[in-house]
């Protein structure tokens, strides 16, 4: 089965086996990671058409330089994104570099997170959370809208 995926860093869209999530695959057009094991920092066009397309779990964090809380989190954010690598994507958006995400997303408080899967937010999570905290959540968020697409 293939997925299709978007470039997080150029906006490209990609097609890539389900086996291969784990086989580090790049993108078509600019050879970038397309399943990096780090947060990536997105642009909020590149979300947007991401949050669209994506077939596996996107989870963004939402934040801004001058947030303490958000500072804190950060760590634990780049630990889940390795301890989620194939399962799902991390990515961060700077609300201070686009305040138009504020009024798209609903954003009443930073640090925020939103977990995106074919085409729909699945789950959202606000204030600071722990590596542990933020794996278990994607895989439970994941798992109801696997449960919902059976039903």
């Amino acid at each position: 089965m293939s997925l299709k995926l978007t470039c997080l860093a150029c906006g490209q869209g990609n097609r890539v086996p389900e086996d291969r999530l784990r086989a580090s695959p790049k993108c078509g057009k600019c050879a970038a990671l397309l399943v990096p094991q780090t947060p990536i920092d997105v642009s909020l066009d590149v979300l947007q058409k991401a949050e669209r397309i994506d077939d596996v779990p996107l989870l963004v964090d939402f934040w801004a330089a001058w947030c303490g809380p958000c500072r804190m989190m950060a760590p634990e954010f780049a630990k889940a994104a390795q301890a989620l690598t194939g399962r799902a994507r991390l990515a961060k958006l700077d609300t201070e570099a686009f305040p138009a995400a504020g009024a798209r997303y609903g954003i009443r408080g930073i640090p925020l997170l939103v977990a995106f899967q074919g085409g729909r937010e699945i789950g959202r999570r606000s204030g600071v959370a722990s590596a542990g905290d933020i794996t278990d959540w994607v895989e439970t968020s994941t798992a109801k809208k696997l449960d919902e697409n059976a039903q």
